[in-house]
């Protein structure tokens, strides 16, 4: 136990991480009002580019996304596990292609116009406040030009102690 407060309760981003988690919340009880089981939203970009660009290696599906390897991997695990997509045999022996299944492709379509209708719904929101979330990003994108993220936060570390112990 420490005297210094628990800076886990501290966080500059957490209403931003709240707003997208009831976001995503909404998202997915239309999938379940419109009898669309096992869907969450965070496999619809990824169900999406399969359908309009076809099978693909997890490589080439994260690099497709700008995801890591490791984060399409994990995605296409639970997306088989979902019923949602198979693996079948690539160029080589060493390679697998990730496919949509039939029940995918069912639903690729209400997919999409829940995608296209969520994109216009942010666009709506947007335009009814001052200064749109995109033009943050983009503002939070130039700074970090200017001096990485990493930097800032290396900076602050050098000057607290806790950091530089050899307590571990």
């Amino acid at each position: 136990m420490t005297d210094l407060p628990d800076p886990s309760e501290e966080g500059a981003w957490r209403e931003l991480r709240l707003l997208q988690a009831e976001m995503d919340a909404d998202i997915a009880r239309l999938y379940e009002e419109a009898a669309i089981p096992g869907i969450r939203p965070s496999f619809v970009g990824e169900l999406l580019r399969l359908h309009h660009r076809g099978p693909m290696t997890i490589g080439e599906l994260a690099a497709s996304l700008d995801r890591t390897h490791s984060a399409a991997s994990q995605k296409v695990a639970a997306l088989r596990a979902a019923g949602l997509v198979r693996t079948v045999p690539g160029a080589d022996a060493r390679s697998k292609r990730v496919v949509l299944t039939q029940r995918a492709e069912a639903i690729v379509d209400r997919l999409a116009a829940e995608w296209r209708a969520t994109e216009a719904t942010v666009a709506e929101l947007e335009a009814e406040i001052p200064y749109p979330l995109q033009q943050v990003v983009r503002d939070l994108r130039t700074a970090l030009a200017r001096r990485s993220f990493h930097d800032r936060i290396l900076d602050r570390l050098r000057e607290d102690p806790a950091w530089h112990s050899d307590t571990h």
